[in-house]
């Protein structure tokens, strides 16, 4: 066999085995980003569960609270924003808008003995709690499976395939700042 035959029996081994390496990369680049988008799915079935709870229960508040219009408008309208939302980073922000409007209306309950003993009232508060902790829950699966993806679009050599094939990197769920504070409890 001549010496320019094996040469070109080696390059043509070498791109198909190139080939394989960019096929089998971009596989799991669309497989991490699935994962992604699956579990920002989860969070937006849990988000939608909320939002279909927060008009009940400013209802069942209202009935108690009447001089607290501005406490109810903004968890109504932060609620209407999160509904809204299209982009990720716009669904994020709105969602963590609602999350601190929420937890002022909850405040708001502990001004209102009769509130705090209706049925109904604390059925919805149950269940807006089971349902925000499932919002948790599936925040943190997402940033999991959103920090494997942005691994893959950022470490070599998948960046390479990454890049030639326009990946972009994902946004975190994050706390705002005002929420990382530590609340202050006085008696």
């Amino acid at each position: 066999m001549e010496t320019s035959t094996i040469i070109i029996i080696v390059i043509v081994g070498l791109l198909v085995l190139l080939a394989f390496y960019i096929i089998g990369v971009y596989n799991k680049l669309v497989n991490s980003r699935n994962k992604v988008d699956n579990q920002f799915s989860q969070i937006d079935i849990q988000l939608k569960r909320r939002a279909d709870l927060i008009p009940n229960l400013v209802e069942t508040v209202k009935g108690y609270a009447k001089h607290e219009e501005k406490t109810l408008t903004e968890v109504i309208d932060a609620r209407n924003k999160a509904v809204s939302a299209t982009s990720v980073n716009d669904k994020i922000t709105a969602n963590n808008e609602l999350t601190g409007a929420l937890n002022k209306l909850f405040a708001l309950s502990e001004a209102y003995p009769d509130l705090k003993a209706n049925e109904n009232f604390l059925s919805l508060q149950n269940d807006l709690k089971d349902t925000e902790d499932k919002i948790t829950y599936a925040r943190q699966f997402y940033n999991d499976a959103a920090m494997n993806f942005n691994n893959l679009v950022e470490m070599f050599p998948s960046n390479v395939v990454a890049g030639m094939f326009k990946f972009k990197k994902f946004e975190y769920f994050k706390i705002e700042e005002e929420e990382k504070e530590t609340p202050k409890v006085k008696f």
